[in-house]
């Protein structure tokens, strides 16, 4: 009974510590940022720079600068080059370079016309985006660029407290379970952490992650040829005019092309044809000296 009572009496203790622990970090969200910060939001200082010069802050009790926001920035990129595989390895060398990395790549050779393509995922430190967006930009022309932001604020946040709470509790259960005296306390304590522990890592894991899609904006770049590329509709006299000659060249030198390409068979059936008319000819004159025979 005594065993029994004290394994009931540590259950307890070690609810209560969670329970008070995790209170304490919801009670601090709580009085935190509870939405996504805004364009024109600011964050309160904290309380020993509060009450600051009004020249300042403007007496408002509001920080100076706005607090960063942590955006995680995705988009895709579409350029028509001469070469798309050579320039598929400058757009390589180039986020290499500003300290990105490539996270996925494809590559098609040259066929039915065309000068290949290549696909990239591209990584880029958010901080240096838009001068690689405007150096992979340079490698042809850009036919599309597009780009959308998250704001993980207070995900962000939210992790950070968590993670902070898990350890909390973590390094209470640790205290206990040096000071626990019996086999059932010992089995009851060391259950409990590892629960918790198993909980931290994947907060961590999470944790990770946001922070490198945060770090790094992820960016879909295809490099295609003129010849997969849309074809552009002419908008004045000139451009019509030219789209014109092109079309005209365009047609007699696929002409050409079918010409050069029948004439093999063009000459052998001719030849054939020849040889047949021979053969008819001859027997009929075979045919005609034997009846006048």
């Amino acid at each position: 009974m005594r065993r029994n009572a004290r394994t009931t009496t540590l259950g307890a203790a070690v609810l209560a510590a969670t329970l008070l622990l995790a209170g304490c970090s919801a009670g601090s969200l709580a009085t935190g940022d509870s939405g996504p910060v805004g364009d024109e939001q600011s964050v309160p200082v904290a309380p020993e720079m509060q009450g600051g010069d009004s020249a300042t802050d403007g007496g408002t009790g509001f920080a100076a600068e706005e607090r960063a926001r942590d955006v995680i920035v995705t988009g895709s990129m579409t350029v028509t080059a001469d070469d798309p595989i050579a320039a598929a390895r400058d757009a390589v060398r180039l986020v290499e370079s500003a300290g990105g990395r490539i996270d996925g790549r494809t590559e098609y050779a040259p066929a039915n016309g065309d000068a290949g393509s290549a696909t990239l995922i591209l990584r880029i430190p958010a901080e240096r985006l838009q001068a690689v967006l405007d150096d992979l930009a340079a490698l042809g022309r850009a036919d599309e660029i597009s780009t959308s932001t998250s704001d993980v604020t207070v995900l962000v946040t939210d992790l950070e407290s968590r993670i902070a709470t898990q350890r909390g509790i973590i390094d209470r259960l640790n205290t206990m379970f040096e000071r626990a005296t019996t086999i059932d306390d010992l089995i009851t304590l060391e259950t409990t952490i590892a629960q918790h522990q198993a909980t931290l890592e994947d907060l961590e894991a999470q944790q990770r992650s946001v922070s490198d899609q945060v770090a790094l904006s992820t960016i879909s770049l295809y490099l295609r040829s003129e010849a997969e590329a849309p074809k552009q509709e002419p908008m004045d006299f000139l451009s019509g005019l030219s789209a014109g000659w092109s079309a005209f060249v365009a047609f007699f030198s696929g002409l050409l092309v079918a010409l050069g390409v029948l004439l093999p068979w063009l000459i052998a059936a001719g030849l054939i044809s020849a040889a047949i008319v021979l053969i008819v000819r001859r027997n009929r004159r075979r045919n005609a000296a034997k009846t006048a025979s």
